[in-house]
């Protein structure tokens, strides 16, 4: 019996380790690259930027970025962004959403518009503090889903 089960241990392990996807692995099949990225060190260093949010509410909730605006996703309306001439970035969960988002802000105009390689996921697995609801820094980190939540390795993952 002992013998039975090292091959099926064995097989179901490379498994795990062969099927997990990395951010940079998603994004290659979900992003078209229509819109510039920026690092996570890169933007630390940017000064006088907008930083959009484009995941859901109850996401931004729980966490984002320091001084983000939550624009949203599914009712994003550009009418109500501030001006258009200045530099934008705009992030997601790791950079699938904030894609869609971007390219509406440079069709309505924008000319200035980043993406956050791979978002708040990367945000985070590089070290760099979120904040709460309340603009108190917090280590919870909303993964929008079990298949999406793979891909983050530091923080407590918040799914609801």
């Amino acid at each position: 019996m002992k013998n039975f089960l090292i091959p099926i241990v064995t097989l179901l392990l490379i498994n795990s380790l062969v099927g997990q996807s990395t951010i940079e692995k998603t994004l290659e099949k979900n992003n078209n690259k229509s819109i510039p990225y920026i690092s996570a060190e890169e933007l630390v260093s940017t000064k006088n930027i907008l930083i959009f949010d484009a995941r859901k509410k109850e996401e931004f909730n729980v966490s984002h970025l320091n001084n983000a605006i939550w624009v949203g996703y599914e009712k994003f309306e550009i009418d109500s962004l501030p001006i258009k001439n200045k530099n934008i970035v705009v992030y997601c969960s790791i950079r699938v959403r904030s894609e869609d988002i971007g390219e509406k802000l440079i069709a309505g105009g924008y000319k200035y518009v980043q993406n956050l390689y791979g978002g708040i996921f990367s945000w985070v697995e590089k070290g760099y503090p979120v904040y709460d609801n309340s603009n108190r820094q917090t280590n919870r980190i909303h993964v929008f889903s079990k298949y999406w939540g793979k891909l983050l390795t530091k923080g407590e993952k918040v799914l609801h």
